[in-house]
């Protein structure tokens, strides 16, 4: 079973087009046929169990692995032929990326950015950020002459989202974007990909275990769990279908009032239409991502007869095809 109604099969406006994509390692399909697009401007959470399959996908959508038979395009293109020009146009920010720490960190950025340059113009690229307003983005302006190897945990995940966006990307690949940062970085680099998908346009794929992190970025959520997609929605949606109704709790002339309703929002509007003023100590409580996907993957592995994935469970690795190394260089 496949919760949700999210898109799948070739709209014109699609920056991600997947169509019955599989992928093999010796005897076990991690990947059985999945279809899925992702539009532009939005903000796409993968999540799923270790094992699941979201690395492959990943890989495969980054052209950094071959798979064993399926449709994707990215940008247009098939990612493992995609040229020089394409890959300026795809962003990607790793968990880890080599050491540049005895560059400085403005030094490093217009280095970074020089790569990008040449492809301005190209297919309407408009070349990369100013390391100027690049640094302001992130919340390194005054760290510029700071050598990379000076800055502590968060400032170095700052830095590695710097690197990931500096050439301007149609498409972003965030990986555990927000490992090491403090609540407020954590802050700020959400309206950061809000603005990135509101006003530029960017494409986001995120993959994360933070599933409240999900919950706020994502507007869109797609669960892989043994190769196979078994929700694909927004949160919203996929809560409803998991849990069914919302809870509504008010107080009125001092009692205190509980109400199930398929449609939450829906009902508090009517009730203050009906007794305004009088309506206190108002909640509204939907079932969480972190609910949702825990029902959902339980669900498909009882589906499949099976314990399915195990926790820190990793996906086979072995070599099938052409590969190139995820490193923090321009992708």
């Amino acid at each position: 079973m496949v919760f949700g109604s999210g898109g799948a099969g070739g709209g014109g406006d699609a920056v991600v087009d997947v169509r019955d994509l599989w992928m093999r390692y010796g005897e076990k399909d991690v990947l059985r046929g999945i279809s899925f697009e992702i539009r532009r401007g939005e903000v796409l959470g993968l999540l799923g169990p270790n094992g699941a399959g979201k690395t492959t996908t990943i890989e495969i959508l980054e052209g950094f692995r071959q798979p064993s038979s399926g449709h994707v395009r990215v940008l247009g293109v098939d990612p493992l032929k995609g040229d020089d020009a394409w890959r300026a146009r795809v962003g990607v920010v790793l968990q880890s990326w080599r050491d540049h720490s005895r560059w400085r960190v403005g030094a490093l950025l217009e280095q970074f950015a020089s790569y990008y340059r040449p492809y301005t113009g190209r297919d309407g690229y408009p070349g990369p950020y100013e390391v100027a307003e690049l640094l302001a983005r992130v919340g390194l302006s005054d760290k510029a002459e700071t050598k990379a190897g000076a800055l502590s945990g968060g400032q170095r995940r700052r830095l590695d989202v710097a690197v990931g966006i500096v050439g301007r990307p149609s498409l972003l690949f965030l990986d555990e974007p927000t490992t090491g940062f403090d609540p407020k970085a954590r802050g700020d680099f959400h309206d950061l990909v809000h603005a990135l998908s509101d006003l530029e346009d960017t494409t986001v794929l995120l993959t994360t275990h933070d599933l409240a992190e999900a919950e706020k970025l994502a507007d869109r959520i797609l669960i892989l769990d043994g190769g196979g997609i078994v929700a694909d929605g927004s949160s919203e949606q996929l809560a409803r279908q998991v849990a069914g109704e919302d809870e509504v709790r008010w107080t009125r002339h001092g009692v205190r009032e509980v109400h199930l309703t398929p449609d939450g929002t829906r009902f508090t509007r009517e009730l203050f239409e009906r007794h305004g003023e009088e309506v206190t100590e108002l909640e509204v409580r939907r079932a969480s991502l972190e609910d949702t996907y825990l029902r959902m993957v339980a669900q498909s592995e009882a589906e499949a007869g099976a314990p399915g994935s195990v926790p820190g469970e990793a996906e086979p690795a072995p070599d099938t095809g052409p590969a190139r190394e995820r490193t923090g260089e321009p992708a």
